[in-house]
């Protein structure tokens, strides 16, 4: 597509010249000959101003019809503004980009397939199994899944950097002396889109680094790693579960804030003091993370931009990227009280 520089170097003047002339510029002192070559030049390249440009390229995205798909049911995103800023993000960045967001279904809903099929872009959000993604969309450079617990090699990818935020963890709480940590995580599945079902997935990238870091430091307790539901509740039976087993651990890194929200309760029950008895840390950062007795350190998880760079992704394909791209988002380690800031004493271990 020709530019005003390469009308320019062809009419042998500056490009402010070509741009006053071609804007009509009356105060333009320039003779008759060097506007009729300039102008017989940019008809030659077929030139078209940016505003054109702009406009044409606006109209074409407002013709593009972009789905989303995903994992979170409506009470799943009432528990847990995870999900519901994530789709904010996708939503709001769709508006932005003038693109139609005109399709949007949860696992499990009815599946109208023509509404799907007509699509120009998909967006899945969550561990949802590809092959029935390929089933009602069979277009792998124009589906960007998002927080996918497998790594998916054709499509373009983005997920957060679970790893990194239990690494970040597990290193604050080895710093502040504790040395029997037990960890509360989700159960991990793919599921199928329809009818709902799940299968566990092989890999579980926080499980995986909390016992990777555990076990270098010759620290790992199968006995202190439990896998709950994705609630408060699940949290709370998490907790209690492993208060029963009697040697009780000096810190705990719960999967989500909501659980940890629950794993607090159950410890205040027991009469276990946070963090002099026990350090607690959770992830996301939701609002009343801030505001809970005491306040929760936890890994930000930048869910808006998530959704947001996932739909940036798919524009690109739509644009005429090639290559699948694979981005991982890092996420900001806050600490608050509910770790103390005094080292645990050697002995309490």
């Amino acid at each position: 597509m020709a530019t005003i520089k390469d009308i320019a170097r062809q009419a042998g003047v500056s490009p402010a010249t070509v741009s006053r002339v071609l804007n009509n510029d009356a105060t333009l002192a320039v003779g008759e000959d060097t506007k009729q070559r300039i102008f017989s030049i940019a008809e030659e390249l077929a030139y078209k101003p940016s505003r054109l440009r702009k406009q044409k390229q606006e109209n074409e995205r407002a013709r593009l019809q972009i789905g989303l798909i995903m994992l979170a049911s409506v009470d799943d995103e009432k528990r847990d503004t995870y999900f519901s800023s994530i789709r904010g993000g996708i939503e709001r960045r769709c508006e932005e980009m003038g693109l139609s967001l005109s399709v949007i279904l949860r696992v499990g809903e009815k599946l109208e397939l023509p509404s799907v099929q007509q699509l120009d872009g998909l967006v899945v959000l969550g561990s949802i199994d590809a092959r029935d993604i390929l089933g009602i969309f069979p277009r792998k450079d124009r589906v960007v899944f998002i927080n996918h617990v497998e790594e998916l090699s054709e499509f373009d990818t983005i997920k957060l950097n679970f790893e990194g935020a239990m690494r970040d963890s597990l290193h604050h709480l080895l710093a502040l002396g504790h040395r029997r940590i037990a960890f509360i995580g989700g159960y991990e599945g793919i599921h199928h889109f329809n009818p709902h079902s799940m299968y566990a997935s092989s890999v579980n990238p926080r499980s995986e680094m909390y016992r990777q870091i555990m076990q270098e430091q010759g620290r790992y307790d199968a006995a202190l790693e439990h896998e709950a539901d994705w609630s408060s509740h699940g949290g709370y039976l998490a907790m209690k579960e492993l208060l029963m087993k009697g040697s009780a651990p000096t810190a705990c890194v719960v999967a989500s804030d909501p659980m940890a929200v629950g794993a607090l309760r159950a410890l205040h029950e027991a009469n276990i003091r946070v963090p002099d008895d026990m350090a607690v840390i959770g992830f996301n950062d939701i609002e009343i993370a801030a505001y809970l007795t005491p306040p929760l350190t936890t890994a930000r998880a930048h869910t808006e931009q998530l959704g947001r760079s996932g739909v940036q992704m798919l524009l690109e394909r739509l644009e005429g990227r090639e290559a699948a791209m694979h981005v991982t988002m890092n996420t900001t380690f806050v600490i608050r009280e509910s770790c103390g800031s005094k080292p645990v004493e050697e002995n309490s271990h």
